[in-house]
């Protein structure tokens, strides 16, 4: 099998970019003379001229111009490959964006499943925004509200955000009657962020214009669920996520009335991402999916 001198190609197609010779030597970091012998080299090999030569400028021929055409593209091509292996052969450090209510109930605690099951894969675990996108940051994956639409990502849906009142049995047991949306409506309710979650779900229930009163907002998730889980009164919960404290007793759904049915948090990566980060994606969503009871009725 006879080879194409490829690295008279390489310089046949910076020569011809540049139109120079000497041009084409300070790119590649060789001299005028060597990328001349290549280029000779190449044209012997093809029996064809490439270049027009005079005393001071040299023009393509019309070889010339079919071959750099190919050329450009395919030496392109080559080098966005070679780096995207090289990047993912050097992936020692796989970054993990993740907003804190995911975070501390599903990924940090199963981490050590992970790490132990792939222990070349280093992990840096960090929080993210609600509305983190993946280009804002240098993490590999985001775990996030919502499907990412920009295009070169991809966003797989995780859990559901369909969210059901909820209380401690403690909280239960104290108040009594809280198994309709009248009941709800006497309760000590907690909000997150802002009362329109509570709104939502009162108009669901039949209930447009019932006044959520000025109960505690809790800025931070994670602190709304441990005032809930701690008896103070009544939230809005995504059940699909709350499985584990659902199932162990720690709450308890007062309704099947439901906000945020269409909405969900997402695992989001690059189409391209490197092996480490598709390992990671394979594996946290086994993890989630086992004994998933996700109502989105």
């Amino acid at each position: 099998m006879e080879y194409v001198p490829l690295n008279a190609v390489r310089a046949f197609e910076a020569a011809a970019r540049h139109l120079s010779f000497s041009a084409a030597g300070e790119e590649l970091h060789v001299t005028h003379p060597a990328i001349s012998h290549q280029i000779r080299r190449l044209e012997e090999w093809l029996g064809v001229p490439l270049f027009h030569r005079n005393a001071r400028k040299v023009r393509l021929t019309d070889a010339g111009v079919i071959l750099q055409a190919s050329a450009s593209g395919a030496l392109a091509e080559l080098g966005a490959t070679c780096r995207r292996i090289r990047r993912n052969a050097a992936v020692a450090t796989l970054s993990v964006g993740c907003i804190p209510s995911i975070a501390s109930r599903w990924l940090v605690p199963r981490l050590p499943d992970f790490t132990a099951r792939h222990p070349d894969i280093g992990m840096r675990v960090a929080y993210a925004r609600a509305e983190e996108r993946l280009g804002d940051g240098e993490n590999d994956v985001l775990i996030t509200l919502g499907a990412d639409p920009t295009p070169g990502v991809t966003s797989l849906k995780l859990f559901s955000r369909l969210n059901r009142p909820v209380c401690s049995p403690y909280y239960f047991a104290g108040k009594g009657h809280l198994r309709t949306p009248a009941g709800i409506a006497g309760a000590d309710l907690l909000h997150d962020e802002n009362r329109q979650g509570w709104r939502e779900w009162f108009s669901e229930a039949g209930l447009p214009n019932f006044d959520v009163g000025n109960g505690p907002v809790f800025a931070d998730f994670n602190i709304l669920a441990t005032a809930v889980i701690a008896g103070h009164g009544v939230a809005l919960c995504p059940v699909d996520v709350f499985r584990d404290e659902l199932k162990r007793g720690d709450l308890i759904v007062l309704s099947q009335v439901a906000t945020n049915r269409d909405k969900g948090y997402f695992l989001t990566m690059s189409v391209d991402a490197a092996p480490a980060a598709l390992t990671f994606a394979e594996w946290f969503r086994h993890e989630v999916s086992v004994d998933s009871t996700a109502d989105d009725r």
